[in-house]
């Protein structure tokens, strides 16, 4: 039911990319160009403004933030004296870069929308792209439907990511270097949208899906355990974290594309869940 939810922070562009980091929510809000923390009473900063509009969050080993930029296709750092480029994606994106998941050692997984999925282009399928903590960039898997939302499970041995247009979780084996095999459906979803993901100490992945409207636990095979209904809003990511991990934070927003900007529709909710967060991020 949509009174499952708490409202933590409204009056938001379009959030995205939740992670838990240092006692509070961090977030991407897209439109404002602002990644923000918060915390638990709902108090919020702005962290940094990210000109090419901010998607998926991380930090490195030494604790930096890592923020990929959308819409000129980089991954950047914020350092002491401001964002410097990690690495540019321009040549292996076809399209917008989006969320992103950071390893224990500084490695990134990053996905992309291969098409421009607002002004009715033909679909195209999506490369998942790996940075090393050095700065090199590579093809980590091919051909994916728009590769969203990503985990990494505690023994860093499986790589999960939603495939959104593919209405799937897809997983891959994942070697010390950062080398995914393997290639495997992890849940097919049906009918579910998946947009953000996040993973449970029990091996379960929470999915939020905004075409839905709600947010779901999944076991692998595809079997749902609860539903977290969003109401009228579209669910578009969401993050366990506070203080025991058992904190579900979703990103909800009436809608998604630029024209949503405009109505400030966006919130932080949160509901409690038994399980607590656990692995990457």
């Amino acid at each position: 039911m949509a009174d499952q939810t708490k409202i933590l922070l409204e009056d938001l562009t379009f959030p995205e990319g939740p992670r838990w980091h240092e006692g509070r929510l961090w977030f991407s809000d897209f439109y404002a160009h602002e990644v923000i923390a918060v915390d638990m009473a709902g108090q919020r900063e702005t962290i940094v403004k990210v000109p090419g509009q901010p998607s998926g969050l991380g930090w490195t080993p030494e604790g930096r933030l890592l923020v990929v930029s959308m819409t000129d296709r980089r991954l950047l750092r914020l350092d002491p004296d401001g964002l410097v480029e990690v690495a540019d994606l321009s040549a292996l994106a076809n399209y917008h870069c989006n969320d992103m998941v950071v390893d224990g050692d500084g490695g990134a997984y990053v996905g992309n929308f291969g098409f421009n999925s607002h002004d009715g282009s033909e679909f195209k399928a999506a490369d998942l792209i790996r940075v090393d903590p050095d700065g090199g960039v590579s093809v980590a898997a091919e051909g994916l439907a728009f590769p969203n939302g990503s985990v990494i499970t505690p023994d860093g041995d499986t790589l999960i990511v939603g495939e959104t247009r593919g209405n799937i979780l897809s997983a891959w084996d994942r070697a010390p270097d950062g080398g995914l095999s393997n290639r495997r459906v992890w849940a097919n979803l049906g009918g579910g949208f998946p947009d953000g993901i996040c993973l449970d100490a029990n091996g379960a992945i929470w999915v939020a899906d905004p075409r839905n409207k709600e947010t779901i636990r999944v076991l692998e095979g595809g079997v749902v355990t609860d539903r977290i209904s969003t109401g009228e809003m579209g669910s578009f990511a969401c993050m366990l974290g506070g203080a025991e991990r058992r904190t579900l934070f979703i990103c909800t927003c009436l809608q998604s594309g630029p024209d949503t900007a405009a109505l400030r529709s966006g919130r932080i909710e949160t509901v409690e869940v038994k399980v607590p967060g656990a692995g990457w991020p």
